[in-house]
């Protein structure tokens, strides 16, 4: 089974060093919780630790929570071997869009990026993702997005066999 790490938590082991380790970006405020989703279709795989900034519970009356939040994305983003980014139907998704321009151009991070049909600003994604790494499928479902990061799951499950 995946470790799954949910903001704002750690899990120090061997096992989650050794993994490969996936960010799972995309909305959360005003979007429908896809992650349980995405997560659920990713969590057969031991050697995956999945970093999931949705929290069940995010303690919106607290000052400190959302410079909290934002560090913990930022630190997970940096230690992740692949990042993936969703665009859901519900809101613009300004810091996805943010993130994925920052870790699009500036870094060679395996990157996979999925677009809900009804996002409004589908199109901008795609166009983006095109120039800046024209290799990338823009996946038009949660399936399709999570069925791209298994094919490197695999391969890498392979890899250690040998």
């Amino acid at each position: 089974m995946a470790i799954v790490i949910e903001a704002p938590n750690e899990v120090y082991s061997i096992e989650t060093n050794r993994n490969l380790k996936l960010f799972v970006g995309g909305g959360i405020t005003n979007c429908p919780d896809w992650q349980s989703e995405f997560i659920g279709l990713l969590s057969e795989y031991s050697n995956l630790t999945i970093f999931n900034p949705r929290r069940k519970n995010f303690p919106i009356n607290d000052p400190l929570a959302a410079e909290q939040q934002i560090v913990w994305e930022y630190n997970h983003l940096l230690e992740s071997d692949i990042v993936s980014f969703w665009f859901s139907d519900g809101s613009l998704n300004p810091i996805t869009l943010y993130e994925l321009g920052k870790w699009g151009n500036s870094t060679n991070k395996k990157l996979f990026v999925g677009c809900d049909k009804h996002y409004q600003r589908r199109q901008d994604v795609i166009i983006q993702t095109a120039l800046a790494r024209p290799e990338i499928v823009v996946a038009d479902g949660i399936r399709q997005l999570a069925s791209q990061i298994i094919q490197v799951i695999l391969s890498d499950m392979m890899n250690r066999k040998h």
